[in-house]
This record gives C-alpha cells, structure tokens and sequence, in this order.
C-alpha cells in the first residue's frame, strides 16, 4: 500500500559508513505489505553510531552496551501482526498511524555483516525488516512460539525482498 511515510535520517555516521536509506525504505515497505497493513503509516528510523545506541540501549532497557536495533513502537496490538486499530489511532493531522521508531547501529550492522560473512545490505534489511516486525508487535523470547512465529515473518519477508526486481546489486539483502 502506497501512502506509509517512514522519515530516515544518519546522525553520527561516518560518511564511509552509511547505510542505504533507499534500501530501509523498501524493507519497511516490505514488511508493511507482507503484514497485510492496509492503514497508512508512519515510522521514523535513525541511524547512528555505537555509541549513541549504547546510550540509548542503557538509558531505555538498563543495558550498558552497544545493540545493532532498537524498537520503541507506539501502538499495542493483541497478537503479533497488523491488526487495524481504527481511526482513533491515527494522527489527527496527518491521518497516518505513527507505528513507531526504529535505530539502527552502523557500525553494528557492519561488523554484524563481516562477522556473519555476507553483505552488507542483507544485514541491513534483515534488521530493518526485524525491528518492523517488533513494531507491530512480534517478540523473539527464547524457546517460545512467538520467537518462531518471528522468524518464520523475518524468513518470508526476506525471501519477498530477494524476489523483488528493484533490489540488486550491493545493497540487495
């Protein structure tokens, strides 16, 4: 569905070092429409540094360390996926409904991507793609069904992302 509104913005990153918001943007996209959002949306992603996430990381979940994602949703829904929860929702203004905020490490995503020997764009939409699907509620606790459910959505997003035409070259996932 057409109409989502996702604000990227790098704060902190290296120039050498920056993700493709190109690439976000599609991954977002992607996850909406494989979750079945049929409401406009709007989410906010801020990449940055090691550093900056690691404040963020202690400062929200008591965790003194750099994360490569973080997740802060602003809507509660029943189950995991897109349930619509009405127009009450929606911003007033704007119509859309602000589904939350996502923060990716760079530098993370980068050492994540030589660590796990594959590229850098794939890393990238992996945890785009992830950090989405906790925005509308899904959850990867150890040894439960919710986290294969999650997987389960990451795998299926992904394997749509790999079919889409657009996405080639470095930046494919």
């Amino acid at each position: 569905m057409t109409g989502h509104r996702i604000y990227a913005r790098h704060c902190g990153v290296a120039a050498g070092n920056r993700l493709s918001i190109p690439l976000i943007k599609r991954c977002i996209r992607a996850a909406l429409q494989c979750e079945g959002v049929d409401m406009p949306c709007e989410i906010s992603v801020l990449i940055t540094n090691d550093s900056e996430i690691r404040g963020i990381n202690n400062e929200f979940r008591g965790i003194d360390r750099p994360t490569d994602v973080l997740s802060f949703p602003m809507q509660e829904f029943e189950r995991p996926g897109w349930t619509a929860p009405g127009d009450r929702a929606a911003d007033i203004e704007t119509g859309l409904l602000p589904l939350g905020e996502i923060i990716l490490s760079a530098e993370r995503v980068t050492e994540q991507a030589r660590e796990y020997g594959q590229a850098r764009g794939r890393e990238t939409a992996y945890l785009t793609v992830h950090s989405t699907l906790h925005l509308l509620g899904y959850d990867h606790i150890d040894g439960t069904d919710e986290k294969r459910n999650m997987r389960e959505r990451e795998n299926q997003i992904m394997r749509y992302l790999r079919a889409d035409s657009e996405l080639h070259g470095d930046e494919e996932p």
